[in-house]
């Protein structure tokens, strides 16, 4: 039966929207944010391993993922979008809309995915040089990006299944199945590294073996599960009434993940105006920023989906007071990240700059001279995910969709430009940048979310 919810699952609802906020934004936001900084914590000892073969390795791996992230940025947005209509009409209580949504959001994944694969594979080098990618990191990386592109078919399908679960409230077991995961992967990769002597490509396929494994457990768990989060292909529904509210969330978010992503393309590019060590540098800073701003994203990922439940309940006073708590979360940790990281930058940057050979100086000083300046927008960026959650869960995707694109394209390439072109700076340029760019998110989003806030908390009363 469509309409059909579990106990477990109607228990959840009530939770969401009855129980003390506090105490919910943390019972469901933070196995998520747990992960997501484990999920920093694996992704840095990934790159760790990728310096063992040396730092072309890193910078291949690092400008690479960026383009790879503008791809998957497409399952993203699907996944993002349709969970939140999920969530919504779970909210509501019309459990045969979730139903509907849940089936129809799965047999899509798949089917973009392999669309996507199919279309880039054969054509990886010349979508690489198109996106002026350096030649040298294309030498290196080919078959990396190829495989890191076969992996979307079930990446894809992974991303919504974690997504729907999420909206559930499952944040523990997505905590635990994602662990597994990386642990997997991690495994698999040091494997082919440190005792096989391998080069970047089985690195990707550490990744694709992992993402199988949680491939299987999610095809299992929806084919098994009970009520109208349970799969079945005869209510996939590919009708206007079902696609059109999961379409016109759906592609503001992938239009703006996607758009994010090419904007750290291009950043790449010009940053290789300094050397292509550069913009291995740019990643591992990066890395390193992702073990405190991982933490928001976990909280963005368990309270957008709070917020969209409370709204689809009527409940807008209750939204605004998830958006006050998370906001008040978000910047503390990032204070927590910037004090703990300006004591140990130094020595994560000596730890990444050293391979199997030797350690490269100028690498590290180039690392640390970059992300002294980015760690200073921990505590801005933090806002800015804070109010991206509550405008996402507030089905407002357009406007976070410009929040992001304004942050790369108007804070970040063209200020990278302005210093590249006008200053005498080298390589701390791009740390500048990112400074620049990571503050202005964060006051542009305060200001951006302030009317939704009032008219939202007005339309309670």
């Amino acid at each position: 039966m469509a309409g059909f919810v579990s106990k477990k699952d109607e228990k959840f609802r009530e939770y969401a929207l009855n129980a003390p906020l506090l105490r919910v934004l943390f019972s469901v936001c933070m196995p998520l944010a747990l992960y997501q900084a484990m999920q920093a914590i694996f992704k840095t000892i990934d790159a760790l391993m990728a310096a063992h073969i040396g730092s072309q390795a890193v910078s291949a791996i690092s400008s690479l993922s960026q383009i790879t992230l503008m791809v998957t940025a497409v399952g993203s947005g699907l996944a993002v979008g349709g969970s939140i209509r999920v969530s919504e009409s779970y909210g509501q209580g019309d459990f045969e809309t979730v139903r509907k949504r849940c089936s129809t959001l799965y047999v899509s994944a798949i089917a973009v995915g392999v669309f996507i694969a199919v279309a880039l594979i054969p054509f990886a080098r010349p979508f690489l040089k198109l996106l002026a990618t350096p030649a040298e990191l294309i030498d290196e990386g080919v078959g990396y990006f190829r495989v890191e592109i076969l992996i979307l078919t079930l990446s894809f399908f992974n991303t919504v299944y974690i997504a729907i679960e999420r909206s559930r409230g499952h944040s523990k077991k997505l905590m635990i199945l994602n662990i597994l995961v990386i642990a997997i992967k991690l495994s698999f990769s040091a494997l082919f590294i440190y005792v096989l002597q391998s080069g970047v490509i089985m690195i990707a396929v550490a990744t694709m073996l992992s993402q199988l494994v949680l491939f299987i457990v999610a095809v299992v768990s929806m084919i098994r599960d009970e009520g109208c989060f349970k799969f079945d292909i005869k209510y996939a529904d590919f009708h206007r009434d079902t696609l059109l509210p999961i379409f016109k969330l759906s592609y503001p978010v992938a239009a703006e993940k996607m758009l994010f992503a090419a904007g750290k393309v291009v950043v790449n590019s010009m940053s290789g105006m300094y050397g292509a060590l550069t913009v291995g540098a740019l990643g591992i800073s990066n890395n390193i920023g992702g073990l405190t701003t991982n933490w928001h994203s976990g909280m963005h990922d368990g309270a957008s989906a709070l917020v969209s439940q409370n709204r689809g309940a009527g409940r807008y006073k209750r939204t605004v007071g998830v958006f006050v708590r998370l906001l008040i979360v978000d910047v503390i940790i990032g204070a927590i990240g910037f004090t703990i990281v300006s004591f140990t930058l130094p020595f994560l940057a000596k730890v990444f700059a050293s391979s199997k050979d030797n350690f490269d100086p100028a690498f590290c000083d180039m690392i640390v001279g970059i992300h002294r300046y980015e760690m200073i927008g921990y505590m801005t960026l933090g806002a800015a995910s804070a109010c991206n959650a509550f405008l996402i869960g507030m089905g407002k995707a357009k406007t976070v969709m410009f929040l992001n694109i304004a942050r790369v394209f108007i804070f970040r390439v063209p200020v990278l430009f302005v210093l590249q072109r006008f200053t005498s700076m080298g390589s701390e340029a791009v740390g500048v940048t990112m400074m620049v760019s990571n503050v202005s998110a964060g006051i542009i989003s305060l200001i951006t979310v302030l009317p939704t806030i009032i008219k939202t908390y007005r339309r309670e009363k």
